[in-house]
Protein backbone atom coordinates (compact mmCIF):
# COMPACT_ATOMS: atom_id res chain seq x y z
CA UNK A 1 0.00 0.00 0.00
CA UNK A 2 0.97 3.64 -0.38
CA UNK A 3 0.65 6.12 2.49
CA UNK A 4 -0.43 9.72 2.04
CA UNK A 5 -1.67 12.68 4.07
CA UNK A 6 -4.66 14.99 3.97
CA UNK A 7 -3.51 18.58 4.70
CA UNK A 8 -6.80 19.37 6.48
CA UNK A 9 -5.15 20.89 9.60
CA UNK A 10 -3.91 23.74 7.42
CA UNK A 11 -6.89 23.95 5.07
CA UNK A 12 -9.59 23.82 7.77
CA UNK A 13 -9.02 27.25 9.33
CA UNK A 14 -10.96 29.04 12.12
CA UNK A 15 -12.58 31.11 9.38
CA UNK A 16 -13.67 28.09 7.33
CA UNK A 17 -12.34 25.87 4.55
CA UNK A 18 -9.48 27.65 2.74
CA UNK A 19 -8.08 25.75 -0.23
CA UNK A 20 -6.11 28.68 -1.60
CA UNK A 21 -2.60 28.43 -3.07
CA UNK A 22 -0.94 30.44 -0.25
CA UNK A 23 -2.46 28.12 2.36
CA UNK A 24 -1.40 25.05 0.38
CA UNK A 25 2.14 26.39 0.05
CA UNK A 26 2.37 26.79 3.82
CA UNK A 27 1.03 23.29 4.27
CA UNK A 28 3.28 21.70 1.66
CA UNK A 29 6.39 23.44 3.03
CA UNK A 30 5.79 21.92 6.46
CA UNK A 31 4.70 18.51 5.20
CA UNK A 32 7.89 18.34 3.12
CA UNK A 33 9.77 18.25 6.43
CA UNK A 34 8.15 14.90 7.22
CA UNK A 35 8.29 11.51 5.44
CA UNK A 36 4.87 12.01 3.81
CA UNK A 37 4.98 12.38 0.03
CA UNK A 38 1.46 11.60 -1.18
CA UNK A 39 -1.08 14.40 -0.72
CA UNK A 40 -4.86 14.02 -0.73
CA UNK A 41 -5.27 15.91 -3.99
CA UNK A 42 -7.93 18.57 -4.48
CA UNK A 43 -6.75 21.48 -6.64
CA UNK A 44 -8.07 24.93 -5.72
CA UNK A 45 -10.52 26.64 -8.04
CA UNK A 46 -8.74 28.00 -11.08
CA UNK A 47 -5.75 25.66 -10.74
CA UNK A 48 -5.65 22.93 -13.37
CA UNK A 49 -4.16 19.47 -12.95
CA UNK A 50 -0.85 20.36 -14.62
CA UNK A 51 -0.33 23.40 -12.39
CA UNK A 52 -1.33 21.50 -9.28
CA UNK A 53 1.10 18.68 -10.01
CA UNK A 54 3.81 21.28 -10.55
CA UNK A 55 2.96 22.90 -7.20
CA UNK A 56 3.26 19.55 -5.44
CA UNK A 57 6.51 18.79 -7.22
CA UNK A 58 8.06 22.02 -5.93
CA UNK A 59 7.93 20.42 -2.48
CA UNK A 60 8.80 16.87 -3.53
CA UNK A 61 5.19 15.73 -3.15
CA UNK A 62 2.79 13.75 -5.36
CA UNK A 63 -1.01 13.49 -5.76
CA UNK A 64 -3.01 10.87 -3.87
CA UNK A 65 -6.76 10.27 -4.31
CA UNK A 66 -9.00 13.27 -3.82
CA UNK A 67 -12.53 13.64 -2.50
CA UNK A 68 -15.85 14.45 -4.13
CA UNK A 69 -18.80 15.45 -1.97
CA UNK A 70 -22.08 15.02 -3.83
CA UNK A 71 -24.79 17.61 -3.28
CA UNK A 72 -27.89 15.43 -3.39
CA UNK A 73 -30.11 18.39 -4.24
CA UNK A 74 -28.00 19.84 -7.06
CA UNK A 75 -29.35 19.40 -10.57
CA UNK A 76 -25.80 19.24 -11.96
CA UNK A 77 -24.39 16.78 -9.40
CA UNK A 78 -23.59 14.16 -12.05
CA UNK A 79 -21.81 16.66 -14.28
CA UNK A 80 -19.90 18.02 -11.29
CA UNK A 81 -18.79 14.49 -10.44
CA UNK A 82 -17.60 13.91 -14.00
CA UNK A 83 -15.56 17.13 -13.94
CA UNK A 84 -13.97 16.21 -10.62
CA UNK A 85 -13.16 12.71 -11.81
CA UNK A 86 -11.62 14.13 -14.96
CA UNK A 87 -9.26 16.24 -12.87
CA UNK A 88 -8.37 13.25 -10.71
CA UNK A 89 -7.63 11.20 -13.84
CA UNK A 90 -5.45 14.01 -15.18
CA UNK A 91 -3.53 13.96 -11.89
CA UNK A 92 -2.87 10.26 -12.40
CA UNK A 93 -5.24 9.07 -9.68
CA UNK A 94 -7.33 5.97 -10.32
CA UNK A 95 -9.51 6.28 -7.20
CA UNK A 96 -11.57 9.08 -5.68
CA UNK A 97 -13.34 9.15 -2.32
CA UNK A 98 -17.07 9.71 -2.86
CA UNK A 99 -19.15 11.21 -0.06
CA UNK A 100 -22.40 13.13 0.26
CA UNK A 101 -22.65 16.72 1.47
CA UNK A 102 -22.96 17.54 5.12
CA UNK A 103 -26.47 18.77 5.94
CA UNK A 104 -27.57 21.37 8.52
CA UNK A 105 -29.71 18.82 10.38
CA UNK A 106 -26.91 16.29 10.66
CA UNK A 107 -24.34 18.91 11.61
CA UNK A 108 -26.69 19.86 14.45
CA UNK A 109 -27.29 16.21 15.44
CA UNK A 110 -24.30 14.18 14.22
CA UNK A 111 -23.61 10.45 14.35
CA UNK A 112 -27.20 9.33 14.98
CA UNK A 113 -28.52 8.91 11.43
CA UNK A 114 -31.08 11.71 11.44
CA UNK A 115 -33.06 11.64 8.22
CA UNK A 116 -36.33 12.61 6.61
CA UNK A 117 -38.70 9.94 5.22
CA UNK A 118 -37.53 8.69 1.84
CA UNK A 119 -34.09 10.28 2.14
CA UNK A 120 -32.12 7.04 2.13
CA UNK A 121 -33.71 5.86 -1.11
CA UNK A 122 -32.71 9.16 -2.72
CA UNK A 123 -29.18 8.82 -1.38
CA UNK A 124 -28.75 5.35 -2.89
CA UNK A 125 -30.10 6.56 -6.23
CA UNK A 126 -27.93 9.68 -6.46
CA UNK A 127 -24.77 7.95 -5.23
CA UNK A 128 -25.31 5.24 -7.83
CA UNK A 129 -25.67 7.75 -10.66
CA UNK A 130 -22.69 9.78 -9.48
CA UNK A 131 -20.57 6.63 -9.14
CA UNK A 132 -21.37 5.61 -12.71
CA UNK A 133 -20.33 9.06 -13.92
CA UNK A 134 -17.04 8.92 -12.02
CA UNK A 135 -16.31 5.43 -13.32
CA UNK A 136 -16.96 6.64 -16.84
CA UNK A 137 -13.92 8.90 -16.49
CA UNK A 138 -11.69 5.94 -15.66
CA UNK A 139 -11.62 6.59 -11.91
CA UNK A 140 -12.90 4.15 -9.26
CA UNK A 141 -15.35 5.85 -6.85
CA UNK A 142 -15.02 4.70 -3.23
CA UNK A 143 -17.89 5.38 -0.83
CA UNK A 144 -16.67 7.50 2.08
CA UNK A 145 -19.11 7.55 5.03
CA UNK A 146 -18.83 10.86 6.89
CA UNK A 147 -20.42 11.97 10.15
CA UNK A 148 -22.75 14.88 9.42
CA UNK A 149 -23.53 13.62 5.92
CA UNK A 150 -26.38 11.50 4.58
CA UNK A 151 -24.22 8.38 4.84
CA UNK A 152 -22.91 8.19 8.39
CA UNK A 153 -24.43 5.32 10.45
CA UNK A 154 -24.08 1.61 9.76
CA UNK A 155 -27.54 1.06 8.28
CA UNK A 156 -26.86 3.82 5.74
CA UNK A 157 -23.39 2.54 4.85
CA UNK A 158 -24.78 -0.91 4.24
CA UNK A 159 -27.80 0.39 2.30
CA UNK A 160 -25.58 2.24 -0.17
CA UNK A 161 -22.97 -0.48 -0.56
CA UNK A 162 -25.65 -3.14 -0.93
CA UNK A 163 -27.82 -0.96 -3.17
CA UNK A 164 -25.13 0.04 -5.69
CA UNK A 165 -23.30 -2.77 -7.52
CA UNK A 166 -19.72 -3.48 -6.53
CA UNK A 167 -18.67 -3.00 -10.13
CA UNK A 168 -19.94 0.58 -9.95
CA UNK A 169 -19.00 1.64 -6.42
CA UNK A 170 -16.04 0.71 -4.26
CA UNK A 171 -15.53 1.42 -0.56
CA UNK A 172 -13.32 4.14 0.91
CA UNK A 173 -13.79 3.74 4.67
CA UNK A 174 -12.67 6.32 7.18
CA UNK A 175 -11.81 4.59 10.45
CA UNK A 176 -12.57 7.70 12.49
CA UNK A 177 -15.96 8.47 11.01
CA UNK A 178 -17.01 4.82 11.25
CA UNK A 179 -16.03 4.71 14.93
CA UNK A 180 -17.65 8.03 15.83
CA UNK A 181 -20.88 6.85 14.22
CA UNK A 182 -20.93 3.78 16.48
CA UNK A 183 -19.34 1.13 14.28
CA UNK A 184 -16.33 -1.07 14.87
CA UNK A 185 -14.27 -0.11 11.80
CA UNK A 186 -12.50 -3.42 11.24
CA UNK A 187 -15.77 -5.36 11.44
CA UNK A 188 -17.45 -3.31 8.71
CA UNK A 189 -14.28 -3.17 6.64
CA UNK A 190 -13.84 -6.94 6.80
CA UNK A 191 -17.33 -7.52 5.38
CA UNK A 192 -16.64 -5.27 2.38
CA UNK A 193 -12.89 -5.84 2.12
CA UNK A 194 -13.00 -6.86 -1.52
CA UNK A 195 -14.49 -3.44 -2.38
CA UNK A 196 -11.98 -1.27 -0.50
CA UNK A 197 -10.15 0.94 -2.97
CA UNK A 198 -8.55 3.40 -0.52
CA UNK A 199 -8.72 4.19 3.20
CA UNK A 200 -8.73 7.25 5.42
CA UNK A 201 -6.78 6.33 8.57
CA UNK A 202 -8.12 8.37 11.47
CA UNK A 203 -8.28 7.99 15.25
CA UNK A 204 -10.88 9.19 17.74
CA UNK A 205 -11.42 9.48 21.48
CA UNK A 206 -14.50 7.28 21.84
CA UNK A 207 -15.33 8.65 25.30
CA UNK A 208 -15.41 12.15 23.84
CA UNK A 209 -17.62 10.95 20.99
CA UNK A 210 -20.00 9.28 23.45
CA UNK A 211 -20.16 12.36 25.67
CA UNK A 212 -20.85 14.58 22.67
CA UNK A 213 -23.61 12.25 21.47
CA UNK A 214 -25.21 12.10 24.92
CA UNK A 215 -25.22 15.90 25.08
CA UNK A 216 -26.63 16.18 21.54
CA UNK A 217 -23.63 18.35 20.70
CA UNK A 218 -23.30 19.63 17.15
CA UNK A 219 -20.51 18.58 14.82
CA UNK A 220 -18.21 21.52 15.57
CA UNK A 221 -18.95 21.38 19.29
CA UNK A 222 -17.95 17.72 19.22
CA UNK A 223 -14.73 18.32 17.32
CA UNK A 224 -13.54 21.81 18.21
CA UNK A 225 -15.24 23.88 20.89
CA UNK A 226 -16.52 21.53 23.65
CA UNK A 227 -15.18 18.06 22.97
CA UNK A 228 -12.08 16.58 21.32
CA UNK A 229 -13.25 13.69 19.17
CA UNK A 230 -10.30 13.74 16.76
CA UNK A 231 -6.72 12.89 17.58
CA UNK A 232 -3.54 11.63 15.92
CA UNK A 233 -3.14 7.92 15.02
CA UNK A 234 -2.45 5.80 18.07
CA UNK A 235 -3.57 8.41 20.59
CA UNK A 236 -7.22 7.41 20.46
CA UNK A 237 -9.29 4.27 20.83
CA UNK A 238 -9.65 2.93 17.28
CA UNK A 239 -7.89 -0.37 16.60
CA UNK A 240 -6.12 0.93 13.52
CA UNK A 241 -4.00 -2.17 12.97
CA UNK A 242 -7.11 -4.35 13.01
CA UNK A 243 -8.61 -2.08 10.37
CA UNK A 244 -5.49 -2.26 8.23
CA UNK A 245 -5.44 -6.01 8.75
CA UNK A 246 -8.75 -6.38 6.91
CA UNK A 247 -7.15 -5.24 3.66
CA UNK A 248 -6.55 -8.06 1.18
CA UNK A 249 -2.96 -9.14 0.52
CA UNK A 250 -3.44 -7.81 -3.01
CA UNK A 251 -4.40 -4.30 -1.79
CA UNK A 252 -2.15 -1.75 -3.48
CA UNK A 253 -4.21 1.39 -2.89
CA UNK A 254 -3.66 4.46 -0.77
CA UNK A 255 -3.86 4.72 2.99
CA UNK A 256 -4.49 8.42 3.68
CA UNK A 257 -3.71 9.64 7.19
CA UNK A 258 -6.19 12.31 8.23
CA UNK A 259 -6.31 14.40 11.40
CA UNK A 260 -9.12 16.91 10.95
CA UNK A 261 -8.35 18.83 14.16
CA UNK A 262 -4.92 18.13 15.68
CA UNK A 263 -4.60 17.37 19.36
CA UNK A 264 -0.88 18.11 19.16
CA UNK A 265 0.12 21.77 19.69
CA UNK A 266 0.92 22.49 16.03
CA UNK A 267 0.08 21.12 12.59
CA UNK A 268 3.69 20.11 12.05
CA UNK A 269 3.92 18.28 15.37
CA UNK A 270 0.65 16.52 14.60
CA UNK A 271 1.97 15.39 11.21
CA UNK A 272 5.24 14.25 12.75
CA UNK A 273 3.32 12.15 15.29
CA UNK A 274 1.31 10.61 12.44
CA UNK A 275 4.50 9.86 10.53
CA UNK A 276 6.05 8.23 13.58
CA UNK A 277 3.00 5.99 14.03
CA UNK A 278 3.25 4.88 10.40
CA UNK A 279 6.98 4.21 10.73
CA UNK A 280 6.50 2.25 13.97
CA UNK A 281 3.57 0.16 12.78
CA UNK A 282 3.96 -0.16 9.02
CA UNK A 283 7.58 0.70 8.53
CA UNK A 284 7.09 2.30 5.15
CA UNK A 285 5.80 5.27 3.23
Amino acid sequence: MRVGLNPLPWVLTPDGFDLSVPVLRRAFAEIARTPFKGIHADPPAGVDAVSYRALLAEYGLEPAPGYFSADLQAADVVESAKRHAGVQAALGNTVVFLATNLTPERIAHPAIGWRAPGELEQVVDVVGRVAEAVGGEGVRPALHPHVGSSVEVESEVRAVLDGVPAGVLGFGPDTGHLAWAGMTPHVVMAEYADRIAAVHLKDVHLEQAEQARAADAGYFEATVTKYRVWTEPGRGDVDLMAAIGTLPDTFDGWLIVEVDVPEAPTNLESTQLSAQWIADHLGTF
